[in-house]
């Protein structure tokens, strides 16, 4: 599922490449990844042009100019591909497609995904109960640790529950545990009050990396995209089971947790806390 950074990697590329463009036309393939009929959803946005992308956790937001919004969640298995000039549609089935001038973007595997259109309340409504973002305004070290140390659970859970703090999924959780030399089972409660600063930083250390490298994504957002999906190289641990850890040389684990896969180094981050 794509996580904060590539949300973020997401929202800055369709920045540079749809804002103020007029919708030209919209293909919808699949009704149940939106939430009004396809007739109305196609006629109310063709004309009309997205003035700003946001992001929220692992939302994206589209502000239109007339008001409106398009909520987009990607969820597990979706991801985002635009074509310049007539170049190649991708080989994948697309669930909706949008025209803007010269260029198409497909949503492509939103099979649990949607793409919404909310008024500005509605929006917000949709979204009241998310967390404050890793990388947003309202989070800082006195939030982080104030809202870890509210939970019962263990460090993985508390980093993926989206209504303590929205962004984190399975792949970065494990990488920001791992730096931060944190098992992820712990009990957050369990942690003393330096060792969730210490995780506060390498939350973001690990953030900031992961975004400016593309996150970990398989596809490109386009063809002459060599951004997206670099971090796959640089990922200490998640996915790396039975490889070398590249601190101690000891092998990754890979542990189930709440239903979870978990991979750590069992040297690097010791169950004692």
């Amino acid at each position: 599922m794509p996580e904060l950074p590539e949300m973020e990697n997401y929202r800055r590329l369709l920045t540079n490449h749809i804002t103020n463009i007029p919708i030209r036309q919209i293909t919808v393939n699949r009704e149940k990844s939106i939430n009004i009929p396809a007739d109305e959803f196609s006629n109310t946005l063709i004309g009309a042009k997205i003035i700003f992308v946001e992001r929220r956790g692992k939302y994206l937001i589209f502000h239109m100019n007339d008001g409106r919004r398009l909520l987009l969640h990607l969820m597990l298995g979706g991801l985002l591909y635009m074509t310049f000039d007539n170049e190649a549609r991708p080989s994948r089935s697309t669930q909706i497609e949008i025209h803007f001038g010269d260029r198409v973007l497909y949503f492509i595997g939103l099979r649990l995904g949607y793409l919404h259109l909310l008024t500005a309340k509605e929006t917000d409504q949709a979204l009241s109960r998310l967390g404050p973002d890793m990388m947003g305004r309202r989070m800082n070290k006195d939030v982080f640790i104030h809202r870890a140390a509210e939970r019962r659970s263990t460090l993985k859970s508390m980093l993926v529950n989206q209504q303590a703090i929205s962004g984190i999924g399975n792949c970065y959780a494990d990488e920001i545990a791992f730096h931060a030399g944190i098992h992820p089972a712990v009990k957050v409660q369990q942690l003393p009050s330096s060792s969730l600063e210490k995780l506060y930083n390498s939350a973001l250390l690990v953030l900031n990396d992961a975004i400016e490298h593309g996150g970990y994504m398989e596809l490109p957002f386009s063809e002459n995209d060599d951004l997206t999906g670099n971090y796959n190289e640089k990922c200490k641990v998640y996915d790396r089971e039975g490889q070398p850890c590249v601190t101690c040389g000891n092998p990754i684990n890979k542990l189930e947790l709440s239903g979870r896969k978990v991979f750590l180094c069992p040297v690097c981050q010791p169950e004692n806390v």
